[in-house]
């Protein structure tokens, strides 16, 4: 909704339970009909007001009669009186969205609308929240919250409500059309960091449950669903009167649980940053996970966490006391998690329990020597005597020693690195290689492996059974097991080609499948 800066207020281009125009200004009679226009005048009066005195207010809308029931008990409570409660009812109900970073202007804020308002003698009621409020009703569950700040009748916005108003409306249409299937409905971007415009994209996340979905392909029920979501966007875009654009992107339950396996860093974000506006206990507990520290990291989320200790000599020699013992302690524990994580482990505490599951992961398995078990329960015992105040000063020459000790510590995490990830690989690709194969012997029969993929080709590629990305696949999980037993592959590489080979398997499987059903029904 574009910002108002003339006398009228827009008619409202929504026709739902929060936006019906009856609702916001009655038509009854040539007298009430008065009155409305003078409301009108004297609400244009108080929003001139509020954003000539307090420039940077984001928004001000007049919450929908139906749910300002909900915003007075959130607000003072169930307990108000029932004359007091009634009287609250019969205002108009004003929100008012100010950045995060005025919060503490608030309280001044408030008396300033208030001398206003009672110089007037509005019979009006208003909330100053920030974005962060309707966040974290949204992160409470308290989705009737945000529904009713987003189809808020707009007297004022700098973008915020728009993109909250098509984002709302938008999920309306996908839930009344998918039901039960949609879990979760989740806003990121621009919208949640706060910097919004009237022209900022407003990105969705849809997550749609698949796993009881057994008529079509999967790949076949996703271009659908896209297909219709996507349509909803411009009917959304419409309903709202914005120029934001709505850029949904729709997962799979199983296909985004996947990549939430594999830690793909545009999920991290997500789920790091995303503001859930329905969701049926699916999107929250992810959350919950990653703060935790328990989703499994990607080559990629390791390189960070093992670069933290790249420069930690350096950086520590030009710092003082205090943040050598900081830069020294997770430079030194950061590292040694991130490998118990590539091993497989959850990620434990770095005062408590990293010592126990680092020795018993690499000691005693012969991964490493002692002396660096010895160096790690130095550092944190180090870190334990200066939190508690034990170590008053330090030497320099005992700086030295212990950066040089980091140095050398660091250097042979980096080697056990290797040693873990080669484990890892092969692990990997043998058991890449066996499901393949194994599959494909219940089709060509089993052969040698270079007839086998001659066969595979010449009766089923190229008679269109299957795809040619499919032999490209499967030529391609051969060669990095190839590549792997001489020493040339990476994992990088190994994770790729594992992404690839779920396509293959995928299809071997369904084809297996088929041809069982097609020999029931003759049988």
């Amino acid at each position: 909704m574009t910002e108002n800066n003339n006398s009228e207020i827009p008619e409202m281009k929504l026709d739902s339970k929060y936006s019906e125009k009856k609702t916001i200004i009655p038509e009854q009679n040539i007298k009430a009909q008065k009155e409305i226009e003078k409301t009108k005048k004297e609400i244009e009066k108080l929003k001139n007001f509020i954003i000539k005195k307090y420039s940077y207010v984001q928004a001000i809308g007049i919450l929908p009669p139906q749910a300002v029931k909900e915003f007075i008990e959130e607000e003072v409570g169930e307990n108000l009186p029932k004359e007091q409660f009634e009287k609250l009812m019969k205002k108009m109900h004003l929100y008012i969205i100010v950045p995060e970073e005025k919060v503490k202007e608030i309280p001044k804020i408030k008396k300033d609308i208030i001398n206003q308002i009672e110089k007037t003698k509005q019979n009006l009621w208003f909330y100053i929240k920030t974005p962060v409020d309707i966040w974290e009703a949204c992160m409470d569950q308290k989705f009737e919250i945000s529904s009713a700040v987003a189809m808020s009748f707009p007297i004022y916005d700098k973008g915020i409500l728009g993109a909250l108003r098509v984002a709302e409306i938008h999920k309306s249409l996908v839930v009344q059309k998918f039901e039960k299937y949609v879990v979760s409905y989740v806003i990121g971007g621009s919208l949640v960091r706060g910097d919004a415009v009237k022209t900022s994209d407003v990105d969705v996340f849809v997550i749609i449950n698949d796993t009881d979905v057994k008529r079509m392909p999967r790949l076949e029920l996703l271009e659908r669903l896209r297909g219709i979501i996507y349509q909803y966007v411009g009917e959304a875009s419409a309903l709202a009167g914005v120029k934001n654009k709505l850029e949904p992107q729709i997962y799979l339950l199983t296909d985004f649980w996947q990549s939430v396996k594999d830690a793909h860093p545009v999920m991290f974000t997500f789920i790091r940053d995303g503001i859930p506006l329905y969701d049926r206990g699916t999107f929250m507990p992810w959350k919950a996970l990653l703060k935790m520290g328990k989703l499994k990291p990607s080559p990629e989320a390791i390189d960070m966490f093992m670069s933290m200790g790249d420069q930690v000599v350096s950086r520590s020699k030009k710092i003082l006391l205090s943040e050598v013992f900081v830069n020294v302690f997770w430079g030194i524990t950061t590292p040694a998690q991130a490998l118990l994580m590539l091993n497989g482990c959850p990620p434990p505490n770095a005062k408590k329990e990293l010592l126990h599951d680092f020795k018993r992961e690499f000691y005693n398995t012969k991964m490493i020597e002692k002396k660096y078990i010895d160096f790690l329960e130095r550092v944190i015992s180090i870190w334990r005597d200066y939190e508690h105040e034990k170590i008053k000063e330090i030497s320099g020459e005992k700086i030295d020693k212990l950066l040089k000790d980091t140095e050398d510590y660091l250097k042979r995490l980096k080697e056990l690195r290797k040693e873990i990830e080669k484990k890892t690989q092969e692990k990997t690709i043998e058991q890449l290689y066996r499901d393949v194969m194994e599959l494909l012997q219940t089709i060509v029969g089993k052969k040698a492996q270079s007839v086998m993929i001659e066969s595979f080709e010449k009766d089923f590629v190229k008679k269109g059974k299957f795809t040619p990305q499919d032999l490209r696949i499967l030529k391609d999980v051969v060669g990095a097991r190839q590549e792997f037993k001489r020493g040339k592959s990476d994992s990088h590489k190994i994770d790729h080609a594992r992404k690839n080979a779920m396509i293959l398997i995928r299809d071997l499987v369904e084809y297996n499948q088929r041809c069982d059903l097609e020999n029931g029904k003759k049988e």
